[in-house]
């Protein structure tokens, strides 16, 4: 079933008082099912960034539609697109971006406040994550007390914690040791094999490999499009 469809997306930068346009995508079609897990790569200014950013409602494309389960949200308002982001979406950075000041569970149920949960269902759902990934001993340690591998972990479960059409990772393994990247990316194919639609920006193609499907961009379009 298709779960993300872009039809003709592109994306311009004006730059300076609006006499320099900076194409960042050109023309990209791409249509993703759900239950995939691919990798996006390419070249510094290749687009990837641009394209997870629409992927995520973060940014607008320029021309072009893009279908999100089905309703068309490249021209939504947005009050529109931040309840997409806050209810459909998961995100999952390089650098972590968690909350120094709260504990592992306490960053966890950040996006369920914005759904308006009840702080009972909100401790028993972010728990029940931190289980999940491997924190259970650690509910209460604020990032300062975490290993980076750790810290990560807690925003793979903050990612799971709205039920997500689409996890978003951006350079997940980026800030971390190669043993702690492989712990990471295990449990990203865990979470894909348990039915998770993941899309992941990477620049390492070892990385690449662990997913299904690798998209390479070029210049603003899809250079190759295969499955591993």
């Amino acid at each position: 079933m298709s779960l993300i469809k872009l039809d003709h997306i592109s994306k311009t930068y004006v730059l300076g008082d609006g006499d320099v346009e900076v194409p960042a995508l050109q023309g990209v079609d791409l249509t993703v099912n759900t239950g995939e897990y691919a990798a996006i790569m390419g070249a510094s200014g290749s687009g990837k960034s641009t394209l997870l950013n629409i992927l995520g409602c973060l940014d607008r494309p320029t021309g072009g539609q893009y279908f999100l389960d089905s309703q068309n949200v490249a021209t939504l308002d947005d009050n529109r697109l931040s309840r997409i982001r806050c209810r459909q979406l998961g995100f999952i950075f390089q650098s972590y971006n968690l909350i120094p000041q709260l504990s592992v569970v306490e960053n966890i149920e950040v996006p369920l406040f914005y759904q308006g949960q009840s702080e009972r269902r909100c401790r028993e759902r972010a728990v029940a994550l931190a289980e999940r990934v491997g924190l259970s001993q650690r509910l209460f340690h604020k990032p300062n007390q975490l290993s980076g591998g750790q810290q990560q972990r807690v925003a793979i479960a903050r990612a799971l914690c709205n039920d997500p059409l689409v996890i978003l990772a951006d350079e997940p393994t980026g800030n971390l040791d190669s043993a702690t990247g492989k712990e990471i990316l295990a449990l990203l194919d865990e979470l894909n094999r348990a039915g998770t639609t993941l899309l992941m920006v990477t620049h390492d193609d070892h990385v690449a490999q662990r997913a299904r499907r690798v998209i390479r961009l070029r210049d603003g379009r899809i250079a190759s499009d295969h499955f591993n």
